[in-house]
Protein backbone atom coordinates (compact mmCIF):
# COMPACT_ATOMS: atom_id res chain seq x y z
CA UNK A 1 0.00 0.00 0.00
CA UNK A 2 1.28 3.12 -1.16
CA UNK A 3 1.92 5.76 1.56
CA UNK A 4 -0.27 9.25 1.62
CA UNK A 5 1.69 12.25 2.93
CA UNK A 6 0.80 13.64 6.04
CA UNK A 7 -0.62 9.98 7.40
CA UNK A 8 0.76 8.11 10.03
CA UNK A 9 1.17 4.59 9.47
CA UNK A 10 -1.53 2.38 11.28
CA UNK A 11 -1.13 -0.71 12.80
CA UNK A 12 -2.24 -2.55 10.19
CA UNK A 13 0.10 -1.55 7.87
CA UNK A 14 2.48 -3.03 9.83
CA UNK A 15 0.70 -6.11 10.05
CA UNK A 16 0.27 -6.49 6.21
CA UNK A 17 3.37 -8.29 6.54
CA UNK A 18 2.19 -12.28 7.66
CA UNK A 19 5.57 -12.42 9.79
CA UNK A 20 4.01 -9.74 12.17
CA UNK A 21 -0.01 -10.50 12.24
CA UNK A 22 -1.30 -12.18 14.54
CA UNK A 23 -2.84 -15.78 14.30
CA UNK A 24 -6.41 -15.82 13.46
CA UNK A 25 -8.42 -15.62 16.87
CA UNK A 26 -6.30 -13.52 18.29
CA UNK A 27 -7.10 -9.68 19.03
CA UNK A 28 -7.20 -7.21 15.95
CA UNK A 29 -6.73 -3.55 16.74
CA UNK A 30 -8.71 -1.02 14.75
CA UNK A 31 -6.54 1.40 12.32
CA UNK A 32 -5.98 4.06 14.19
CA UNK A 33 -2.29 5.57 14.09
CA UNK A 34 0.25 4.74 16.30
CA UNK A 35 0.86 6.99 19.10
CA UNK A 36 4.66 8.82 19.43
CA UNK A 37 5.45 6.25 22.17
CA UNK A 38 3.83 3.38 20.69
CA UNK A 39 6.68 4.09 17.83
CA UNK A 40 9.69 4.34 20.44
CA UNK A 41 12.65 2.29 20.33
CA UNK A 42 11.97 -0.41 22.94
CA UNK A 43 8.98 -1.53 20.23
CA UNK A 44 6.98 -2.56 23.25
CA UNK A 45 3.71 -0.16 24.44
CA UNK A 46 3.47 0.39 28.03
CA UNK A 47 -0.20 0.42 28.29
CA UNK A 48 -3.22 -0.72 26.23
CA UNK A 49 -5.36 1.93 24.24
CA UNK A 50 -8.75 2.34 26.25
CA UNK A 51 -10.47 0.80 23.37
CA UNK A 52 -9.01 -2.19 24.71
CA UNK A 53 -9.24 -2.20 27.89
CA UNK A 54 -11.97 -4.70 29.39
CA UNK A 55 -13.32 -2.97 32.59
CA UNK A 56 -14.31 -5.53 35.49
CA UNK A 57 -17.90 -5.61 35.91
CA UNK A 58 -19.54 -4.00 39.47
CA UNK A 59 -19.97 -6.39 41.74
CA UNK A 60 -23.82 -8.03 42.16
CA UNK A 61 -23.90 -6.78 38.28
CA UNK A 62 -25.25 -10.17 35.88
CA UNK A 63 -23.14 -10.49 32.98
CA UNK A 64 -23.51 -12.27 29.85
CA UNK A 65 -23.19 -15.35 31.05
CA UNK A 66 -25.71 -15.09 33.86
CA UNK A 67 -23.82 -15.39 37.05
CA UNK A 68 -23.19 -12.59 39.87
CA UNK A 69 -19.96 -11.29 40.23
CA UNK A 70 -18.05 -11.80 43.58
CA UNK A 71 -16.59 -9.04 45.43
CA UNK A 72 -13.36 -10.90 45.54
CA UNK A 73 -13.48 -12.16 42.19
CA UNK A 74 -9.78 -10.71 40.95
CA UNK A 75 -9.51 -7.96 37.99
CA UNK A 76 -8.68 -8.92 34.84
CA UNK A 77 -5.33 -9.16 32.95
CA UNK A 78 -4.44 -6.40 30.31
CA UNK A 79 -3.50 -7.74 27.56
CA UNK A 80 -0.13 -6.46 26.04
CA UNK A 81 1.13 -7.10 22.67
CA UNK A 82 4.73 -6.57 21.46
CA UNK A 83 5.05 -4.27 18.29
CA UNK A 84 8.18 -5.03 16.49
CA UNK A 85 10.16 -2.12 14.78
CA UNK A 86 9.39 -2.12 10.89
CA UNK A 87 10.95 -0.42 8.35
CA UNK A 88 8.57 0.72 6.05
CA UNK A 89 10.63 0.87 2.98
CA UNK A 90 11.63 -2.97 3.67
CA UNK A 91 7.76 -3.46 3.03
CA UNK A 92 7.85 -1.81 -0.57
CA UNK A 93 7.92 -4.41 -3.00
CA UNK A 94 10.60 -4.21 -5.71
CA UNK A 95 10.08 -2.84 -8.56
CA UNK A 96 8.08 -4.58 -11.50
CA UNK A 97 7.52 -7.38 -8.84
CA UNK A 98 3.71 -8.33 -8.76
CA UNK A 99 4.28 -10.24 -5.66
CA UNK A 100 7.10 -9.86 -4.15
CA UNK A 101 7.49 -11.44 -0.38
CA UNK A 102 8.51 -8.88 2.06
CA UNK A 103 11.64 -9.84 3.49
CA UNK A 104 12.40 -10.02 7.29
CA UNK A 105 14.45 -6.65 8.47
CA UNK A 106 17.64 -8.10 10.01
CA UNK A 107 17.65 -6.38 13.19
CA UNK A 108 14.06 -6.96 13.47
CA UNK A 109 13.21 -9.55 16.73
CA UNK A 110 9.72 -11.59 16.84
CA UNK A 111 8.15 -11.11 19.75
CA UNK A 112 6.00 -13.33 21.54
CA UNK A 113 2.28 -12.00 21.74
CA UNK A 114 0.49 -12.46 24.97
CA UNK A 115 -3.03 -14.25 24.55
CA UNK A 116 -5.75 -15.41 26.48
CA UNK A 117 -5.38 -18.96 27.63
CA UNK A 118 -8.78 -19.84 26.13
CA UNK A 119 -7.76 -18.74 22.67
CA UNK A 120 -3.88 -20.50 22.28
CA UNK A 121 -3.40 -22.69 20.37
CA UNK A 122 -0.54 -24.12 18.25
CA UNK A 123 -0.29 -22.68 14.60
CA UNK A 124 2.14 -22.62 11.46
CA UNK A 125 2.88 -19.01 10.65
CA UNK A 126 1.32 -18.76 7.15
CA UNK A 127 3.31 -17.71 3.70
CA UNK A 128 3.09 -13.82 3.61
CA UNK A 129 0.22 -12.77 0.90
CA UNK A 130 0.06 -9.18 0.20
CA UNK A 131 -3.86 -8.18 1.09
CA UNK A 132 -5.94 -6.81 -1.90
CA UNK A 133 -6.02 -3.31 -2.34
CA UNK A 134 -9.74 -3.49 -2.31
CA UNK A 135 -10.24 -5.35 0.89
CA UNK A 136 -12.32 -3.90 3.57
CA UNK A 137 -11.22 -2.81 6.97
CA UNK A 138 -13.41 -4.48 9.24
CA UNK A 139 -15.58 -2.41 11.82
CA UNK A 140 -16.87 -4.85 13.68
CA UNK A 141 -16.53 -4.52 17.63
CA UNK A 142 -14.58 -7.11 19.61
CA UNK A 143 -16.82 -9.56 22.32
CA UNK A 144 -16.25 -8.33 25.40
CA UNK A 145 -15.90 -11.22 26.96
CA UNK A 146 -12.99 -13.45 24.82
CA UNK A 147 -11.88 -10.70 22.74
CA UNK A 148 -12.60 -12.63 19.99
CA UNK A 149 -14.71 -11.66 16.43
CA UNK A 150 -18.02 -12.97 16.38
CA UNK A 151 -19.37 -15.41 13.50
CA UNK A 152 -22.85 -14.86 13.83
CA UNK A 153 -23.45 -13.20 10.92
CA UNK A 154 -21.92 -16.02 8.92
CA UNK A 155 -23.40 -18.39 10.30
CA UNK A 156 -26.56 -16.87 9.66
CA UNK A 157 -25.85 -16.30 5.89
CA UNK A 158 -26.13 -19.92 5.51
CA UNK A 159 -29.23 -20.74 7.43
CA UNK A 160 -30.67 -18.09 5.26
CA UNK A 161 -29.73 -19.73 1.90
CA UNK A 162 -30.29 -23.21 2.97
CA UNK A 163 -34.00 -21.80 3.97
CA UNK A 164 -34.37 -20.11 0.51
CA UNK A 165 -33.22 -23.14 -1.42
CA UNK A 166 -35.99 -25.32 1.01
CA UNK A 167 -38.76 -22.56 0.27
CA UNK A 168 -37.91 -22.62 -3.56
CA UNK A 169 -37.77 -26.52 -4.12
CA UNK A 170 -41.24 -26.37 -1.44
CA UNK A 171 -42.82 -24.05 -4.17
CA UNK A 172 -41.72 -25.54 -7.13
CA UNK A 173 -42.83 -28.79 -6.15
CA UNK A 174 -46.47 -27.31 -5.28
CA UNK A 175 -46.68 -25.57 -8.49
CA UNK A 176 -45.49 -28.87 -10.38
CA UNK A 177 -47.91 -31.11 -8.40
CA UNK A 178 -50.95 -28.58 -9.30
CA UNK A 179 -50.46 -28.38 -12.85
CA UNK A 180 -50.21 -31.72 -13.00
CA UNK A 181 -52.24 -33.92 -15.63
CA UNK A 182 -52.72 -37.58 -15.95
CA UNK A 183 -51.12 -38.86 -19.22
CA UNK A 184 -54.32 -40.07 -21.56
CA UNK A 185 -55.65 -43.24 -21.70
CA UNK A 186 -54.84 -44.84 -24.93
CA UNK A 187 -57.46 -44.40 -27.65
CA UNK A 188 -59.64 -47.15 -28.83
CA UNK A 189 -58.60 -49.03 -31.87
CA UNK A 190 -59.64 -52.20 -33.79
CA UNK A 191 -58.85 -55.44 -31.92
CA UNK A 192 -55.82 -57.63 -33.17
CA UNK A 193 -56.33 -60.72 -34.34
CA UNK A 194 -55.13 -62.69 -31.00
CA UNK A 195 -57.94 -59.86 -29.18
CA UNK A 196 -60.54 -61.38 -31.36
CA UNK A 197 -59.72 -64.90 -31.25
CA UNK A 198 -59.53 -64.83 -27.36
CA UNK A 199 -63.15 -63.30 -27.39
CA UNK A 200 -64.58 -65.68 -29.74
CA UNK A 201 -63.04 -68.29 -27.42
CA UNK A 202 -64.73 -66.62 -24.01
CA UNK A 203 -67.67 -68.43 -24.20
CA UNK A 204 -66.44 -71.75 -25.17
CA UNK A 205 -63.92 -71.50 -22.34
CA UNK A 206 -66.90 -70.74 -19.63
CA UNK A 207 -68.52 -74.07 -20.95
CA UNK A 208 -65.22 -76.29 -20.26
CA UNK A 209 -64.35 -74.51 -16.97
CA UNK A 210 -67.92 -75.58 -15.95
CA UNK A 211 -68.62 -73.87 -12.82
CA UNK A 212 -67.83 -69.75 -11.79
CA UNK A 213 -68.82 -67.39 -8.68
CA UNK A 214 -71.29 -65.15 -9.49
CA UNK A 215 -71.83 -61.53 -8.18
CA UNK A 216 -74.34 -59.29 -10.14
CA UNK A 217 -75.87 -55.95 -9.51
CA UNK A 218 -78.45 -54.37 -11.80
CA UNK A 219 -80.06 -50.74 -11.74
CA UNK A 220 -78.68 -47.89 -9.21
CA UNK A 221 -80.26 -46.79 -6.21
CA UNK A 222 -84.23 -48.17 -4.83
CA UNK A 223 -84.57 -50.36 -7.56
CA UNK A 224 -81.04 -51.95 -7.26
CA UNK A 225 -80.87 -56.00 -7.74
CA UNK A 226 -78.00 -57.84 -6.42
CA UNK A 227 -77.36 -61.64 -7.40
CA UNK A 228 -74.61 -63.40 -5.42
CA UNK A 229 -73.54 -67.23 -5.86
CA UNK A 230 -72.63 -69.44 -8.60
CA UNK A 231 -73.03 -70.54 -12.04
CA UNK A 232 -72.84 -74.31 -13.61
CA UNK A 233 -73.37 -73.72 -17.17
CA UNK A 234 -72.43 -77.64 -17.76
CA UNK A 235 -76.13 -78.32 -16.61
CA UNK A 236 -77.09 -75.74 -16.73
CA UNK A 237 -78.15 -74.21 -13.13
CA UNK A 238 -78.44 -70.91 -11.34
CA UNK A 239 -78.13 -71.23 -7.12
CA UNK A 240 -78.08 -67.57 -6.05
CA UNK A 241 -79.13 -64.94 -3.38
CA UNK A 242 -81.29 -62.71 -4.48
CA UNK A 243 -81.53 -58.91 -2.34
CA UNK A 244 -80.83 -55.38 -2.85
CA UNK A 245 -83.31 -52.58 -2.44
CA UNK A 246 -85.20 -53.90 -5.81
CA UNK A 247 -85.75 -56.95 -4.60
CA UNK A 248 -88.79 -56.31 -3.21
CA UNK A 249 -90.81 -59.37 -1.37
CA UNK A 250 -88.66 -61.85 -3.27
CA UNK A 251 -85.95 -61.32 -1.32
CA UNK A 252 -84.47 -64.72 -0.42
CA UNK A 253 -83.02 -67.75 -2.72
CA UNK A 254 -82.90 -68.43 -6.13
CA UNK A 255 -82.49 -71.71 -8.37
CA UNK A 256 -83.64 -71.76 -11.80
CA UNK A 257 -82.79 -73.24 -15.37
CA UNK A 258 -83.08 -71.49 -18.77
CA UNK A 259 -86.77 -72.30 -18.58
CA UNK A 260 -87.66 -72.71 -14.92
CA UNK A 261 -87.40 -69.88 -11.75
CA UNK A 262 -87.88 -71.41 -8.40
CA UNK A 263 -87.99 -68.57 -5.37
CA UNK A 264 -88.10 -69.15 -1.59
CA UNK A 265 -88.27 -65.50 -0.49
CA UNK A 266 -87.56 -64.63 3.14
CA UNK A 267 -88.34 -61.16 2.96
CA UNK A 268 -88.47 -61.29 7.12
CA UNK A 269 -85.53 -62.53 7.54
CA UNK A 270 -82.92 -59.38 8.55
CA UNK A 271 -81.20 -58.68 5.28
CA UNK A 272 -77.66 -59.12 5.26
CA UNK A 273 -75.45 -56.29 5.52
CA UNK A 274 -73.99 -56.77 2.24
CA UNK A 275 -74.68 -59.07 -0.56
CA UNK A 276 -73.60 -62.67 0.53
CA UNK A 277 -73.50 -66.38 -1.30
CA UNK A 278 -76.39 -69.16 -0.44
CA UNK A 279 -76.12 -71.64 1.63
CA UNK A 280 -73.77 -74.72 0.05
CA UNK A 281 -76.45 -77.18 0.69
CA UNK A 282 -80.18 -75.63 -0.31
CA UNK A 283 -82.99 -75.57 1.90
CA UNK A 284 -85.65 -79.40 0.70
CA UNK A 285 -88.65 -76.88 1.61
CA UNK A 286 -90.57 -73.75 0.55
CA UNK A 287 -89.58 -73.31 -2.83
CA UNK A 288 -92.10 -72.18 -5.24
CA UNK A 289 -92.66 -70.84 -8.78
CA UNK A 290 -91.63 -67.31 -9.49
CA UNK A 291 -94.47 -65.28 -10.25
CA UNK A 292 -95.12 -63.37 -12.94
CA UNK A 293 -93.81 -60.02 -12.00
CA UNK A 294 -90.68 -61.32 -10.63
CA UNK A 295 -89.97 -63.78 -13.92
CA UNK A 296 -90.13 -60.19 -15.67
CA UNK A 297 -87.65 -58.22 -13.72
CA UNK A 298 -85.20 -60.89 -13.42
CA UNK A 299 -85.72 -63.29 -16.66
CA UNK A 300 -83.43 -61.01 -18.30
CA UNK A 301 -80.33 -61.32 -16.18
CA UNK A 302 -80.64 -64.88 -15.90
CA UNK A 303 -80.40 -65.37 -19.71
CA UNK A 304 -77.79 -63.01 -19.53
CA UNK A 305 -75.91 -65.64 -17.56
CA UNK A 306 -76.87 -68.39 -19.25
CA UNK A 307 -75.70 -66.89 -22.67
CA UNK A 308 -71.86 -66.52 -21.35
CA UNK A 309 -71.46 -70.37 -22.30
CA UNK A 310 -71.65 -72.21 -25.36
CA UNK A 311 -70.29 -75.30 -26.64
CA UNK A 312 -68.60 -74.26 -29.93
CA UNK A 313 -66.31 -70.89 -30.43
CA UNK A 314 -68.16 -67.80 -32.06
CA UNK A 315 -67.58 -66.21 -34.74
CA UNK A 316 -65.29 -63.53 -35.53
CA UNK A 317 -66.83 -60.35 -34.02
CA UNK A 318 -67.94 -57.90 -36.46
CA UNK A 319 -66.13 -54.77 -37.98
CA UNK A 320 -68.13 -52.96 -34.57
CA UNK A 321 -65.36 -54.62 -31.89
CA UNK A 322 -63.20 -52.17 -30.52
CA UNK A 323 -59.94 -52.24 -27.99
CA UNK A 324 -60.71 -49.86 -25.10
CA UNK A 325 -57.66 -50.63 -22.81
CA UNK A 326 -56.28 -52.64 -20.14
CA UNK A 327 -57.45 -53.37 -16.63
CA UNK A 328 -56.97 -56.06 -13.84
CA UNK A 329 -54.34 -57.68 -16.71
CA UNK A 330 -57.44 -58.26 -19.16
CA UNK A 331 -58.00 -56.46 -21.87
CA UNK A 332 -61.24 -54.46 -22.24
CA UNK A 333 -62.92 -55.22 -25.41
CA UNK A 334 -66.52 -53.62 -26.48
CA UNK A 335 -68.81 -56.63 -28.98
CA UNK A 336 -72.11 -57.43 -29.04
CA UNK A 337 -73.02 -60.14 -27.25
CA UNK A 338 -74.20 -63.59 -29.35
CA UNK A 339 -77.10 -65.22 -29.55
CA UNK A 340 -77.22 -68.01 -26.68
CA UNK A 341 -77.72 -70.64 -29.08
CA UNK A 342 -76.97 -70.50 -33.10
CA UNK A 343 -80.72 -69.47 -34.63
CA UNK A 344 -81.57 -67.76 -31.46
CA UNK A 345 -82.42 -63.95 -30.80
CA UNK A 346 -79.98 -61.67 -30.74
CA UNK A 347 -79.40 -60.82 -26.67
CA UNK A 348 -81.16 -57.17 -26.41
CA UNK A 349 -78.30 -56.19 -24.21
CA UNK A 350 -76.22 -53.25 -25.29
CA UNK A 351 -73.23 -51.33 -24.53
CA UNK A 352 -71.49 -54.70 -23.77
CA UNK A 353 -67.70 -54.53 -22.19
CA UNK A 354 -66.04 -57.57 -22.14
CA UNK A 355 -62.95 -58.30 -19.41
CA UNK A 356 -60.78 -61.25 -21.33
CA UNK A 357 -57.56 -62.22 -19.82
CA UNK A 358 -54.64 -63.63 -21.90
CA UNK A 359 -56.05 -67.09 -21.64
CA UNK A 360 -59.76 -66.31 -23.18
CA UNK A 361 -60.78 -66.56 -19.31
CA UNK A 362 -63.65 -64.11 -19.15
CA UNK A 363 -63.34 -61.82 -15.56
CA UNK A 364 -65.97 -59.04 -15.69
CA UNK A 365 -68.58 -57.98 -18.20
CA UNK A 366 -70.75 -54.43 -18.30
CA UNK A 367 -73.93 -54.27 -20.99
CA UNK A 368 -77.42 -52.30 -20.16
CA UNK A 369 -80.36 -54.04 -20.46
CA UNK A 370 -83.92 -52.01 -21.54
CA UNK A 371 -86.20 -51.47 -18.03
CA UNK A 372 -82.49 -52.69 -15.78
CA UNK A 373 -80.35 -49.70 -17.17
CA UNK A 374 -76.60 -50.98 -16.09
CA UNK A 375 -75.42 -54.15 -15.10
CA UNK A 376 -71.94 -55.46 -13.83
CA UNK A 377 -71.14 -58.90 -13.44
CA UNK A 378 -67.96 -60.02 -12.09
CA UNK A 379 -66.91 -63.95 -12.16
CA UNK A 380 -64.61 -65.55 -9.45
CA UNK A 381 -62.62 -68.47 -11.42
CA UNK A 382 -61.23 -70.06 -8.36
CA UNK A 383 -64.83 -70.64 -6.53
CA UNK A 384 -66.75 -73.59 -7.98
CA UNK A 385 -68.18 -76.03 -5.90
CA UNK A 386 -70.78 -78.39 -7.07
CA UNK A 387 -74.11 -77.43 -7.06
CA UNK A 388 -77.60 -78.67 -5.49
CA UNK A 389 -80.39 -78.69 -7.38
CA UNK A 390 -83.46 -79.19 -5.47
CA UNK A 391 -86.16 -81.53 -6.08
CA UNK A 392 -88.44 -79.80 -8.00
CA UNK A 393 -85.60 -79.38 -10.49
CA UNK A 394 -84.98 -82.53 -10.46
CA UNK A 395 -81.94 -83.25 -8.15
CA UNK A 396 -78.89 -84.16 -8.79
CA UNK A 397 -78.43 -85.13 -12.50
CA UNK A 398 -76.38 -87.60 -12.13
CA UNK A 399 -74.86 -90.50 -14.85
CA UNK A 400 -77.57 -92.39 -15.97
CA UNK A 401 -76.98 -96.32 -17.38
CA UNK A 402 -78.77 -99.45 -18.13
CA UNK A 403 -80.05 -101.25 -15.13
CA UNK A 404 -77.92 -103.81 -13.61
CA UNK A 405 -79.37 -107.81 -12.89
CA UNK A 406 -80.33 -107.15 -9.84
CA UNK A 407 -81.36 -102.85 -10.27
CA UNK A 408 -84.10 -104.99 -13.03
CA UNK A 409 -85.01 -107.63 -10.78
CA UNK A 410 -85.60 -105.37 -7.94
CA UNK A 411 -87.71 -103.55 -10.59
CA UNK A 412 -89.55 -106.24 -11.77
CA UNK A 413 -91.07 -107.43 -7.66
CA UNK A 414 -91.97 -104.04 -7.23
CA UNK A 415 -95.96 -104.07 -8.79
CA UNK A 416 -96.22 -107.71 -6.29
CA UNK A 417 -94.77 -105.31 -3.10
CA UNK A 418 -97.16 -102.93 -3.75
CA UNK A 419 -100.38 -105.12 -4.14
CA UNK A 420 -98.93 -106.92 -0.61
CA UNK A 421 -98.20 -103.31 1.14
CA UNK A 422 -101.77 -102.78 -0.02
CA UNK A 423 -101.70 -98.84 1.14
CA UNK A 424 -99.28 -96.29 2.15
CA UNK A 425 -99.17 -92.78 3.62
CA UNK A 426 -98.99 -90.30 0.77
CA UNK A 427 -97.42 -86.79 1.04
CA UNK A 428 -97.76 -84.60 -2.05
CA UNK A 429 -95.23 -81.70 -3.62
CA UNK A 430 -96.40 -79.93 -6.54
CA UNK A 431 -95.32 -76.49 -8.00
CA UNK A 432 -98.12 -76.72 -10.82
CA UNK A 433 -97.52 -73.15 -11.90
CA UNK A 434 -97.45 -69.45 -9.91
CA UNK A 435 -100.06 -69.81 -8.24
CA UNK A 436 -100.45 -73.13 -7.25
CA UNK A 437 -97.84 -74.31 -5.23
CA UNK A 438 -99.07 -77.25 -3.74
CA UNK A 439 -98.56 -79.83 -0.54
CA UNK A 440 -100.94 -82.34 0.43
CA UNK A 441 -101.30 -85.69 2.66
CA UNK A 442 -103.12 -88.88 2.56
CA UNK A 443 -103.26 -92.18 1.17
CA UNK A 444 -102.54 -93.85 -1.61
CA UNK A 445 -104.48 -97.64 -1.80
CA UNK A 446 -103.74 -100.21 -4.25
CA UNK A 447 -106.20 -102.42 -3.07
CA UNK A 448 -108.60 -100.27 -4.42
CA UNK A 449 -106.65 -98.25 -6.81
CA UNK A 450 -107.75 -95.26 -5.31
CA UNK A 451 -106.10 -91.93 -3.38
CA UNK A 452 -107.83 -89.60 -1.28
CA UNK A 453 -105.62 -86.24 -0.24
CA UNK A 454 -106.16 -83.05 1.94
CA UNK A 455 -104.08 -80.09 -0.38
CA UNK A 456 -103.46 -76.99 0.31
CA UNK A 457 -102.43 -73.98 -1.68
CA UNK A 458 -99.22 -72.63 -0.58
CA UNK A 459 -99.85 -69.06 -2.04
CA UNK A 460 -102.35 -66.48 -0.92
CA UNK A 461 -105.21 -66.55 -0.66
CA UNK A 462 -104.47 -70.19 0.51
CA UNK A 463 -106.96 -72.69 -0.24
CA UNK A 464 -107.65 -75.89 1.15
CA UNK A 465 -109.19 -78.62 -0.55
CA UNK A 466 -109.85 -82.68 -0.23
CA UNK A 467 -109.18 -84.66 -3.26
CA UNK A 468 -110.00 -87.89 -4.89
CA UNK A 469 -109.15 -90.20 -7.36
CA UNK A 470 -110.63 -93.34 -8.23
CA UNK A 471 -111.04 -94.92 -11.06
CA UNK A 472 -109.28 -92.81 -13.43
CA UNK A 473 -111.83 -90.21 -12.22
CA UNK A 474 -110.52 -87.00 -10.05
CA UNK A 475 -112.98 -85.12 -7.93
CA UNK A 476 -112.30 -82.54 -5.26
CA UNK A 477 -114.50 -80.53 -2.68
CA UNK A 478 -113.62 -77.45 -0.07
CA UNK A 479 -112.90 -78.40 2.82
CA UNK A 480 -114.55 -76.90 5.66
CA UNK A 481 -112.98 -74.26 7.85
CA UNK A 482 -113.72 -76.27 11.16
CA UNK A 483 -111.81 -79.06 9.72
CA UNK A 484 -108.31 -79.27 11.30
CA UNK A 485 -107.76 -75.62 11.78
CA UNK A 486 -104.64 -74.10 12.30
CA UNK A 487 -103.01 -77.29 11.64
CA UNK A 488 -100.16 -77.52 9.15
CA UNK A 489 -99.81 -79.77 7.31
CA UNK A 490 -103.63 -80.50 7.00
CA UNK A 491 -104.80 -83.92 7.65
CA UNK A 492 -107.76 -85.22 5.47
CA UNK A 493 -110.99 -86.01 7.80
CA UNK A 494 -112.21 -89.59 8.68
CA UNK A 495 -114.70 -91.03 7.27
CA UNK A 496 -114.36 -89.83 3.79
CA UNK A 497 -117.38 -86.64 3.24
CA UNK A 498 -120.36 -88.02 0.79
CA UNK A 499 -121.47 -84.78 -0.37
CA UNK A 500 -120.15 -81.82 -2.29
CA UNK A 501 -118.07 -83.70 -4.67
CA UNK A 502 -117.67 -82.31 -8.48
CA UNK A 503 -114.83 -82.90 -10.97
CA UNK A 504 -111.11 -80.96 -10.30
CA UNK A 505 -110.16 -79.30 -12.90
CA UNK A 506 -106.51 -80.70 -14.55
CA UNK A 507 -103.92 -79.10 -12.91
CA UNK A 508 -101.86 -81.99 -13.34
CA UNK A 509 -102.34 -83.75 -10.07
CA UNK A 510 -104.75 -86.21 -12.00
CA UNK A 511 -101.41 -87.27 -13.73
CA UNK A 512 -99.41 -87.70 -10.60
CA UNK A 513 -101.91 -89.69 -8.52
CA UNK A 514 -102.67 -91.94 -11.50
CA UNK A 515 -98.70 -92.75 -12.04
CA UNK A 516 -98.69 -93.64 -8.16
CA UNK A 517 -101.39 -96.22 -9.18
CA UNK A 518 -100.00 -97.36 -12.40
CA UNK A 519 -96.95 -98.00 -10.48
CA UNK A 520 -98.61 -101.54 -9.04
CA UNK A 521 -98.34 -102.66 -13.07
CA UNK A 522 -95.20 -104.37 -14.33
CA UNK A 523 -93.23 -101.44 -16.06
CA UNK A 524 -91.41 -102.21 -19.32
CA UNK A 525 -87.79 -103.06 -18.27
CA UNK A 526 -86.53 -102.30 -21.86
CA UNK A 527 -87.14 -98.44 -21.23
CA UNK A 528 -85.36 -98.41 -18.29
CA UNK A 529 -82.04 -96.70 -16.78
CA UNK A 530 -80.73 -96.18 -13.73
CA UNK A 531 -80.15 -92.41 -13.12
CA UNK A 532 -77.71 -92.09 -10.27
CA UNK A 533 -78.11 -93.14 -6.20
CA UNK A 534 -79.44 -90.98 -3.77
CA UNK A 535 -79.90 -91.24 -0.10
CA UNK A 536 -83.68 -90.75 1.40
CA UNK A 537 -84.42 -90.50 5.22
CA UNK A 538 -81.13 -92.22 6.04
CA UNK A 539 -81.85 -94.74 3.22
CA UNK A 540 -79.50 -95.40 0.44
CA UNK A 541 -81.94 -95.78 -2.65
CA UNK A 542 -81.49 -96.17 -6.77
CA UNK A 543 -83.16 -93.74 -8.26
CA UNK A 544 -84.58 -95.62 -11.86
CA UNK A 545 -86.52 -93.91 -14.52
CA UNK A 546 -88.89 -95.41 -17.06
CA UNK A 547 -90.16 -93.82 -20.03
CA UNK A 548 -93.81 -94.30 -19.80
CA UNK A 549 -96.31 -93.34 -21.97
CA UNK A 550 -96.58 -88.96 -22.27
CA UNK A 551 -93.37 -88.16 -19.72
CA UNK A 552 -90.99 -90.45 -18.24
CA UNK A 553 -91.69 -92.03 -14.26
CA UNK A 554 -88.76 -92.00 -11.58
CA UNK A 555 -88.93 -94.24 -8.92
CA UNK A 556 -86.88 -94.38 -5.91
CA UNK A 557 -86.43 -98.27 -4.97
CA UNK A 558 -84.70 -99.31 -1.65
CA UNK A 559 -82.49 -102.45 -1.74
CA UNK A 560 -85.13 -104.50 -1.08
CA UNK A 561 -87.29 -103.19 -4.26
CA UNK A 562 -89.78 -101.06 -2.20
CA UNK A 563 -90.74 -97.88 -3.66
CA UNK A 564 -90.10 -94.34 -1.07
CA UNK A 565 -90.56 -92.21 -4.01
CA UNK A 566 -92.27 -91.16 -7.47
CA UNK A 567 -91.55 -88.18 -9.28
CA UNK A 568 -93.54 -87.51 -12.49
CA UNK A 569 -92.36 -83.79 -14.61
CA UNK A 570 -95.34 -81.28 -14.79
CA UNK A 571 -95.81 -78.69 -17.31
CA UNK A 572 -93.92 -76.00 -16.02
CA UNK A 573 -91.08 -77.56 -16.13
CA UNK A 574 -90.81 -78.67 -12.60
CA UNK A 575 -90.65 -82.38 -10.97
CA UNK A 576 -93.91 -83.06 -9.18
CA UNK A 577 -93.80 -85.69 -6.48
CA UNK A 578 -95.33 -88.33 -3.83
CA UNK A 579 -93.12 -89.75 -0.80
CA UNK A 580 -94.53 -92.94 0.32
CA UNK A 581 -94.76 -94.32 4.15
CA UNK A 582 -95.46 -98.06 4.39
CA UNK A 583 -96.60 -99.55 7.49
CA UNK A 584 -98.79 -96.24 8.77
CA UNK A 585 -102.38 -96.10 9.87
CA UNK A 586 -104.59 -95.40 6.24
CA UNK A 587 -108.09 -95.01 5.26
CA UNK A 588 -110.57 -97.96 4.87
Amino acid sequence: MADTPGRLPTFDDQLRCSCCRPPPGELRFSGRPLAAADRAGNGLTTAPHPRHVVAAPASGVRTKRGRADRADRPPRAHIRVAVPQVDRAALQPAAGSAHTRHPRPADSVQHPVESSPRSRRSRRTPRHRPAPDNQPTSTASDDTQTGQLPRVAGRRRTVLRTLAAVALLAAAALVLGLSWVPDPDEPSRPPTADELTRLSAVRVTNYRDLRAGVNLTAGTGAARIDLVGWIDWSRPLLYLDLGGPGAGTERGLLQATPGVMLLRPAPTTPAPPSPAPPPLVPPTNGWRLAAPSATDRLQPLLDLLFALATDRSDPPAGETARWIGSADDADVLAAQLPPAQPGAPTPPATEVRWWVDREARLHRLEARLPNLGPVAVRLNRTDRPTLRPVEALGGQPGTPRPLSTAERRRLTLLPTQLRTAGEARATLTALIDSEANLHGTGWVNWSRRSAYLAVDDLDPPRRRILLRHERGRTTQTELPATVNAGVDPVEPPLPVPTAGWKPAPDTGLAALLDAALRAATTPEEGTARRIRGDRLNDTDLDVVEVAAIGEPIRYWLDRSGLLHRLQLPTAAGTWAQVDLTFGDSAAN
